[in-house]
């Protein structure tokens, strides 16, 4: 635990905290219990019916489902932070100023060489 370091996005993992590992109330292991249950119970009932060898029907899956409607409407699910701000510019205006700087600074020392003489063809 000592050799951890913080990420700067990410919060610190539940096993690496030790405030939130070991000094947890009884109703909060208790719920943290029953919510383990009904994963368990969860993942049993979707395994029973993903294993049947008598089923005709598909199997609905309501996080797959979630999941496909939001990778097929990314705009309705979009969130403006600091970090997809930054991306945006680094990605998408970056490099339109680089390029102008790069043509531009190019034109120029062309330029100066034909006022020069030195431009060879």
């Amino acid at each position: 635990m000592a050799d951890y370091r913080e990420a700067p996005l990410a919060t610190r993992p539940k096993t690496l905290d030790p405030n939130e590992y070991f000094n947890l109330s009884p109703d909060y292991r208790r719920a943290e219990a029953e919510r383990a249950a009904l994963r368990a119970g969860l993942k049993r009932q979707y395994q029973l019916q993903l294993n049947n060898p008598h089923r005709k029907e598909l199997i609905e899956d309501p996080a797959l489902n979630r999941w496909v409607y939001a990778r097929a409407n990314p705009y309705n699910h979009f969130k403006a932070t600091k970090k997809t701000s930054l991306l945006g510019a680094l990605f998408g205006v970056a490099p339109l100023f680089i390029l102008y700087y790069v043509f531009k600074t190019d034109r120029v020392r062309s330029f100066n060489w034909m006022c020069a003489g030195l431009w060879v063809c």
